[in-house]
């Protein structure tokens, strides 16, 4: 079973990926936070697997929060999902050490696959941000 923690500061949008992503037969929601600042002190109780976060929390970004987890919880896979898809973000997170990046438009079924494949190792990068993060050149 997957352990995965939910950061998302948008209660409607946490509360459904949460149902959604536990319908998935491998994946447990074990964790919820609303506030970047809750996700390192959450991870390290709950041990999530894979830590799902969104960019714009209170408190802490999601990208702050990524490299907080990658030196203090490092066990813990990062995968980040934002409505805001740009290159320099993309870029931001991968320093950080997150091992994918999502936009929220994308079906939940592509959502739990790419949260298995981190968990396995691979890098998952929604691949229409990939393609203009390779054509922007220096961070935009």
């Amino acid at each position: 079973m997957i352990r995965l923690l939910l950061a998302e500061d948008q209660g409607m949008m946490r509360g459904a990926l949460a149902l959604l992503l536990d319908m998935e037969h491998d994946i447990e929601v074990v964790a919820q936070v609303g506030r970047g600042d809750e996700i390192v002190d959450t991870a390290l109780l709950s041990r999530p697997d894979v830590a799902l976060l969104d960019i714009e929390l209170p408190g802490r970004s999601g990208l702050d929060a990524a490299a907080d987890l990658r030196d203090q919880v490092p066990d813990c896979r990062v995968l980040i999902l934002t409505t805001f898809g740009r290159p320099g973000y993309l870029r931001r997170a991968m320093e950080a050490g997150a091992a994918g990046f999502l936009v929220k438009d994308g079906p939940v079924e592509d959502l739990a696959e790419a949260v298995r494949q981190v968990l396995r190792g691979e890098t998952v990068i929604d691949p229409a941000l990939a393609a203009a993060a390779l054509s922007a050149g220096p961070n935009p």
